[in-house]
């Protein structure tokens, strides 16, 4: 095996941009992010395929935006506030007679307050083509952002993580009859990635040269683990397109059934790594003609997945009602992630292992008055990772959601939505080996806030 490929299993490019799809989003499991409508979360995302008074239906079942007999236009912006802390440790080196304890402290909160806009508009026809009605929304349904501090014990494995993903809809929804009705949308996406973490060259480097890390003996030897960090950062990005579809049925007056499918999306990420390297290890490197860390383009394929979902409604009364949602999203498009230079060379393949998840969640509603409407609800979500492939990137597990909203309607024209969230995470265990060969174990506690509000306004 040639000297180039012995410094290193994976490259910082690998942890980069393979980290794309891994980066935790406190609003859903893995990286997606459900909060494009106000009255959902308000409901903890109970009955979003079959919603009656919501624009953001363009993109939750485009079938149910039959409901709506007027133009209407929606904005929403949902604040979320992800708090983690990290316990544990590890080894530089690990598994060899270099390996020292990591130095470093617990990261900090990695989560920041992160707002989720999203825009709405429905336009049901009239005239001949009154059975039609069209939409669009402009929302970001995967990404997020984590940050650790630089010289944290983790900072091989991550220190920022940031994924933005930007979604333009475009819907059309058809009455069939009065009680059934189908739709299907055009989904343009743009990906956007930048990811970093520190790079261990010290311990990169005694595995190409032993002696440069033993003498004149390991304590004083110009290399070795966690003397000679460096720093890796790579940005990518990418645009794609994919499509949705539904259907809404009611059987009786107070009985909907409202079914969506989102397809997966497919991504070719290109962009560039940088690597910051010590002036020893830069001399060291050239002098044996290893160019593994040199910076320059690469990029990896990434599949957005596909989601399913399910919401049934009935209304018990006029003023009140229950909902329920059950979604599968499917995340086994995740099982690997495999990195290329610019000219499709492979370096790795990044083994993730994710499996297909499900949220089930049950929200109400009561119309207190015409002017206000109160609602609740509470959501089991699972996690698609596991305590195998779990990553710093991803200290992710199984959640709970606890959800409270409102409604105010202004007039008949204009109403305010407003909304929190709870999310309580099953505490997740980590035990990964980096790049360079450090190996970091320990646990996450953590919960997410989510604040929303809305406003939506019917012409």
């Amino acid at each position: 095996m040639q000297a180039s490929h012995r410094i290193s299993r994976l490259t910082a490019l690998a942890l980069g941009i393979a980290g794309v799809i891994s980066v935790g989003s406190a609003g859903a499991t893995g990286f997606q992010i459900r909060e494009n409508s106000v009255k959902n979360q308000g409901r903890a995302f109970a009955g979003s395929a079959t919603a009656k008074n919501d624009a953001a239906v363009v993109t939750n079942n485009p079938a149910a935006m039959v409901n709506l007999d007027s133009l209407t236009i929606r904005g929403d912006v949902t604040v979320i506030d992800l708090t983690a802390k990290f316990r544990g440790g590890g080894s530089a080196a690990a598994g060899t007679l270099l390996a020292r304890p990591l130095t470093g402290g617990n990261g900090g909160d990695p989560g920041d307050a992160q707002p989720v806009p999203a825009l709405s508009i429905v336009m049901p026809l009239s005239g001949a083509f009154e059975k039609l009605t069209l939409g669009a929304q402009l929302n970001a349904p995967f990404g997020l952002k984590t940050e650790y501090d630089r010289d944290w014990v983790g900072r091989y494995h991550a220190v920022e993580s940031e994924v933005k993903t930007i979604d333009l809809t475009f819907s059309a929804g058809l009455a069939l009859t009065d009680r059934f009705s189908v739709g299907a949308g055009l989904v343009w996406e743009r990906a956007e990635a930048t990811l970093t973490n520190a790079v261990d060259f010290g311990s990169a480097i005694c595995r190409v040269s032993i002696a440069a890390c033993t003498t004149p003996n390991p304590v004083a030897a110009p290399f070795g683990p966690q003397k000679n960090d460096g720093y890796a950062k790579v940005k990518g990005d990418d645009y794609g397109l994919g499509w949705i579809v539904g259907l809404q049925w009611k059987p009786t007056d107070k009985f909907s059934i409202g079914y969506s499918h989102r397809s997966e999306i497919d991504h070719e990420l290109e962009g560039n790594i940088e690597f910051t390297k010590p002036a020893n290890v830069s001399a060291l490197l050239a002098a044996r003609g290893i160019t593994q860390y040199n910076s320059g383009p690469g990029g990896a394929k990434l599949t957005t997945p596909s989601v399913d979902t399910l919401s049934l409604q009935y209304e018990f009364t006029d003023q009140f009602r229950m909902m329920f949602d059950a979604q599968q999203t499917d995340w086994h498009s995740l099982k690997s992630v495999d990195i290329v230079r610019a000219n499709g060379t492979p370096i790795t393949s990044e083994p993730f292992e994710w499996e297909d998840t499900m949220m089930y969640a049950l929200g109400a509603e009561y119309d207190l008055s015409d002017a206000i409407t109160l609602r609740g609800g509470i959501a089991l979500d699972e996690t698609p990772t596991n305590d195998h492939h779990r990553t710093p990137r991803l200290p992710d597990n199984d959640r709970t959601l606890y959800s409270l909203g409102l409604t105010w309607n202004a007039n008949e024209h204009l109403s305010v939505d407003a909304a929190y969230t709870r999310i309580e995470i099953d505490s997740p265990k980590i035990d990964v080996v980096s790049s360079s060969g450090s190996r970091l174990t320990g646990t996450y506690k953590g919960h997410a806030d989510l604040f929303g509000i809305a406003a939506q306004y019917k012409f």
